[in-house]
Order: structure tokens, then sequence, then C-alpha cells
């Protein structure tokens, strides 16, 4: 009899990417998906950018205590950002843990519930550097019409309130060639929309030597073969560059749809930040989108009470977010993360003031949303497919 499995998915697309790779090699080694809690084995794939990431796993492990001590056999494993992050913590704060493995240890996930099983002891597995490229990994897809596709892993910026490149290490790119093969193969089976993944999506290319590779991936995903949408996130202001927004105006299936980070108007605040542009830049860049994509949605990440922030930084911020037009904008309270280095800032913000900064900003962006979204009345976008599908938004990258 076979034994299942349920995975829980917290956090950015990379994550959700990971979990249907966690579930392709789990179905290959035999095991069948559940939804249910009681479950044999309940794998936590896990985000630790949120400052209650901590609180929510504890408290969902807490939640299956009972539940594996009512179920011999039952196995928990605990992956993810948070996982490569505690390691030993999360076995040590809840013993009934059997595996944790980390972002690098994917595909060794049906090993260690085996040596777990077989050993009777917790078992874990945390590497510091990528041995296998998730996307050459078997995957359970979640959508029969859409599917992810990793061009690269890891983040080489230095962004002082992200704790995401000392988990998933430096970036690593793979051969456009892989890429496209991916693609093509998911087109070949049905699939009507990729969404191209990286922790910094348009500096693709870099690790071998071509500056203009994420521009050619673009072109070269138009000549896909019933490939109908492509979408990508997330891109960093530093690194986009006129040859993208090209790609983007001249190839008919990359959807005019971008997600870039803002994170602050402010430059203090951007330098105290270490995002290496400012706001006219990212500004300029956006005016270069909309005179080649007129129509084109815009969508950021804002963070708001960064360390130090003055009212003024934060008007800065609210006459960008004004400026900028943005379709949608993601919004985030700053919390620090223990081992970044704006956790060791001075000038942290009293919760109150962070909070009702956050409204003013929320409010505004509200009255932004909808004036964009009354200029769409009666427009059809460019990827709206011609079955009849209407395309999705690609959710916040992490």
């Amino acid at each position: 009899m076979s034994r299942s499995y349920a995975i829980r998915t917290y956090g950015c697309q990379m994550n959700v990417h990971d979990s249907e790779r966690m579930a392709g090699l789990l179905e290959a080694a035999g095991y069948t998906r559940s939804e249910s809690d009681e479950a044999d084995v309940v794998v936590f794939n896990t985000c630790a950018v949120r400052e209650n990431a901590d609180n929510r796993l504890y408290g969902n492990l807490g939640h299956l205590r009972p539940v594996k001590a009512a179920h011999p056999g039952m196995q928990i494993a605990v992956g993810g950002c948070l996982a490569q992050k505690d390691r030993d913590t999360i076995v040590r704060r809840a013993p009934w843990v059997d595996v944790v493995f980390g972002t690098h240890n994917v595909h060794a996930l049906p090993v260690l519930l085996e040596r777990a099983r077989h050993n009777a002891a917790a078992q874990v597995e945390i590497a510091e550097s990528l041995e296998v490229f998730p996307s050459t990994l078997p995957a359970r897809r979640e959508s029969a019409y859409a599917g992810w596709v990793s061009v690269s892993v890891g983040c080489n910026n230095t962004c002082t309130f992200c704790i995401v490149p000392s988990l998933r290490g430096r970036e690593k790119d793979r051969r456009p060639g892989d890429v496209l093969a991916e693609v093509e193969a998911l087109a070949a089976d049905g699939v009507l929309e990729v969404t191209l993944l990286g922790q910094n999506v348009n500096s693709y290319g870099a690790e071998f030597g071509d500056r203009g590779a994420f521009a050619k991936l673009l072109r070269a995903c138009g000549g896909v073969d019933g490939l109908e949408r492509v979408r990508f996130t997330s891109p960093h202001p530093r690194d986009f560059t006129s040859d993208v927004i090209a790609a983007m105006a001249e190839t008919p299936n990359v959807c005019p749809q971008l997600h870039m980070p803002l994170q602050s108007g402010s430059d203090d605040v951007l330098r105290r930040m270490r995002r290496s542009y400012r706001s006219q830049r990212y500004l300029a860049i956006l005016d270069e989108v909309r005179a080649a994509i007129p129509h084109a949605a815009i969508s950021t990440d804002v963070i708001v009470g960064f360390p130090g922030e003055t009212e003024d930084d934060f008007r800065a911020t609210l006459d960008v977010v004004a400026q900028a037009r943005f379709a949608q904008a993601f919004t985030f309270q700053y919390s620090p993360r223990p081992g970044t280095p704006a956790a060791g800032l001075p000038d942290q913000l009293p919760k109150a003031v962070v909070q009702e900064r956050y409204e003013r900003l929320v409010a505004l962006q509200e009255e932004v949303s909808w004036a964009q979204n009354r200029a769409l009345e009666a427009r059809r976008s460019r990827c709206w497919s011609p079955r009849g599908r209407a395309a999705r938004t690609a959710p916040r990258a992490g």
C-alpha cells in the first residue's frame, strides 16, 4: 500500500516551484497525494523573509504533534529557507520532526524520509551550495496550462534587509538551451503560459558572460509553438536594460506586465538598503517601458518603516508611488531579520509610526489602482488568450 503525502507551501514563487518538484520526487518514489493533515508524510516548505515565519511554522508543527502521536509511522519534514537558516533549531524546538532539509537539498527528500524511518531518528541535511538545479527534477504541476521555469537560483546582491542571498546562495544560471528545452517541453505538454523565475531574473547570463542573455531568452520564447503567454519575475532595476524592454515590446507572447521592486522612493533609504539605483533612475525605467508598451501593467514591492526612515523619506516614497502609477503594489512593514545588516541599524522605528505610514501608503495605492483599473474598461489585453482564457496575474516574488 502506497504512503500518502501533503505539502504546505509558504513564500515566493521559488517555493511554489520547489514544492512542485518535491511532489514530483515523492510521486516518483511511490507516494500518493493527499490534502489531509493526517497524510503519512507532511512537508512544510518554509519562507524566512517575514518576521512571523518562525511563529507560523512552530504553530503548525504544534498542531501536528498530537496528530502524529495518534498515527504511528507518520512523518513530518521541514524544508525551504527557514530550514536552511535554523538548521538544528527546528529539531530542538520540535523534536517530533523527522526530516529537516535545506534549499539545496530538495532532491534528497525521499531518501531522507526513508533514512529517518530506517534509523528511527531525525535527519538534518543542509548543503551550503547547489548540488542539483531544481528544474532538472521531476515535477507535479499544480496547473495544466501554466508552469514555472527557473532560469537561475540565488542572488549576488547585498540588500541590507534581505536574508535570501545567505539562504539561497550566490546566483547560478542555467544554460539558455536547457531553459528553452524545458519551455518547449512544457508547451508540448499543453502548457499555455510560463513564468521565468529568478531571484534577480534580469541579471541572467552574468555567470556565463552574456549580459544580453535574458533579452535573447525572451525572444526565443516567442518562437515556441503553442506558447501563448510568457511572464517573468522578479527583475532588479539595476540590471533592467533597453534590450529587455525591446524584447518585451517586440515578442507577441511576452505579456505587457512588469513586476519590479521599488522598496523605497527615498534615495537616502535606498542607499542604506544598498539598492544600487535611485528614484529618478527607477522612474526613468518605467517611462521607457511605457513608451515601448503604452498599456503595460506595472506592479512593485514597497517596504515601509526601514530603520532611520524620516517623514520626509516616507513622503518621497508617496511621491514616487504617485508618479509611477502602479497597477498594484505589495506593501510591507519592515521587520528585522536576524543575520541581516539592517537588523543592527540604529533608529528602528516604533510600530505605531510604521503602521500609520503603511496605512497612508495603502490608501494612496488604492486610489492609483482604482484609476488604473477604470482606464482599462472595455480594453482587451495582449495577454488575453485567443482560446478565451483570461491571463493570470503572476504572484509576487519573494
